[in-house]
């Protein structure tokens, strides 16, 4: 009850499914030229880039 933040922290990726994220992205946000686009809820971390490939 200190009302401190406290930072949540994983190793290799174990708060998720690393493979299964990046196919759901893929399937979902892939474009017509082949390239994925970022949503832009993750965008900052991914210091603004909009599209990969």
């Amino acid at each position: 009850s200190d009302k401190k933040t406290r930072l949540v922290h994983t190793l290799n990726g174990s708060g998720l499914g690393v493979g299964r994220t990046l196919v759901a992205l893929m399937e979902n946000y892939q474009q017509a030229d082949g390239r994925i686009e970022i949503p832009e809820v993750l965008r900052p971390y991914m210091r603004g880039l909009e599209y990969i490939g």
